[in-house]
């Protein structure tokens, strides 16, 4: 999630790098209406708020300190979330000056922040929190439209994108305003039943001999194959919505950074090889699926990642490898599992259904681009 962001943030002081199935809500205008959005939208005018947007660099990790653990709380009671170890990334890289944004003051005190950071063309908007003691949806306007203003004064930013997950409120028609894309996205939780003492065995990787899947081998990940699967998830996601929401899967190097932020960094919560499985022929390095997950609270599991081959999508194989991590994640002991989907990923989201997840939240996940995708 959010940390993602931060995995290769830089610490020199100066803008942050990365290194790192479809509705679209509505339609927007030309490019440029982020711009003009920002010169001629909501008013923003000195002494309509009692407060002062200042620079995220100017603060220190003590005086965010309260507001990053009411978010901290949010993320959960909402999300069962274990939302600290993403907190201490950001409270690293503001004590290193490195954390490029903004935050409102009040009495001395943060209210409300938002941070982005760069990635070669692009612009992603890596979080944003208000507390729900103060008008979210005035004050996450106020932050939105300063990071954004700053973004479109970047002359090479050709794309932004913005996938926030707010608390008690709606992203929804200030991304609208600034002429961003929509795609409706939904958080969604599983219960995994104990077996009250019962033996529950573990997943057996080998050679599957019927039913979806036959004929191909389960394994448990290993990063020989990140290669692999780096190739594996530009072939799944060509001409998919999601590749439109993050572009880091349209090519093989941008998945092999997507891999490693939620693999090897603290991309994702805690990687869980043990629950995460790859599909591939005897015989072959090639990879026809794979599923990844990792633990974001105690007993609580997360799926990042879950796709199939091209050629191998309809046989049930998305159903197998998931089946086959929540076991996995069953026995030792989790008792809830979370993942995201893109809401017009229709067919994904039945299957998810079936296997017992059911929506808890539902936010946008918006893009802007100058090229008007």
């Amino acid at each position: 999630m959010r940390d993602a962001r931060l995995a290769n943030v830089s610490t020199d002081g100066g803008a942050p790098q990365t290194h790192a199935d479809v509705n679209v809500s509505e339609t927007h205008d030309a490019p440029g209406i982020m711009i003009e959005g920002l010169m001629h939208g909501p008013s923003l005018r000195a002494g309509r708020y009692p407060m002062q947007t200042v620079d995220l660099r100017q603060l220190t990790s003590r005086q965010l300190e309260p507001l990053l653990a009411e978010e901290s709380q949010q993320w959960r009671q909402e999300l069962q979330w274990d939302y600290r170890a993403s907190i201490e990334l950001i409270k690293k890289f503001v004590d290193a000056r490195s954390l490029t944004g903004s935050a409102v003051i009040e009495d001395g005190q943060p209210v409300g922040y938002v941070f982005y950071v760069l990635e070669e063309q692009k612009g992603l908007v890596g979080g944003l929190f208000v507390s729900p003691r103060y008008s979210q949806q005035e004050l996450s306007r106020r932050l939105l439209a300063d990071t954004l203003a700053t973004l479109g004064g970047i002359p090479k930013i050709e794309r932004v994108e913005a996938q926030l997950i707010p608390f008690g409120y709606t992203l929804d028609p200030i991304l609208s305003e600034y002429g961003f894309r929509l795609y409706l996205r939904q958080f969604m939780l599983a219960s995994l039943p104990q077996t009250n003492g019962a033996h529950v065995f573990d997943v057996l990787p080998g050679l599957i001999r019927e039913g979806p899947g036959a004929g191909l081998i389960l394994e448990r990940w290993d990063h020989r194959y990140f290669d692999s699967c780096a190739r594996l998830i530009q072939l799944a996601y060509a001409n998919h919505v999601d590749g439109e929401i993050n572009d880091q899967y349209r090519s093989e190097s941008g998945a092999l950074r997507f891999l490693k932020n939620i693999i090897i960094l603290p991309g994702c919560g805690q990687f869980q090889p043990d629950a995460s499985f790859v599909l591939r022929p005897p015989h072959e390095n090639h990879l026809a699926g794979v599923v990844l997950n990792s633990c974001v609270s105690a007993g609580v599991g997360h799926t990042t990642q879950i796709c199939v081959m091209p050629g191998y999508q309809g046989r049930g194989l998305g159903r197998r490898l998931l089946e086959a991590s929540l076991q996995a994640l069953r026995v030792r002991r989790y008792t809830m599992a979370s993942l995201t989907v893109t809401s017009g990923n229709e067919r994904a989201v039945r299957l998810y259904e079936k296997l017992g997840f059911t929506t808890i939240k539902k936010f946008a996940a918006g893009v802007w681009t100058t090229y008007g995708a």
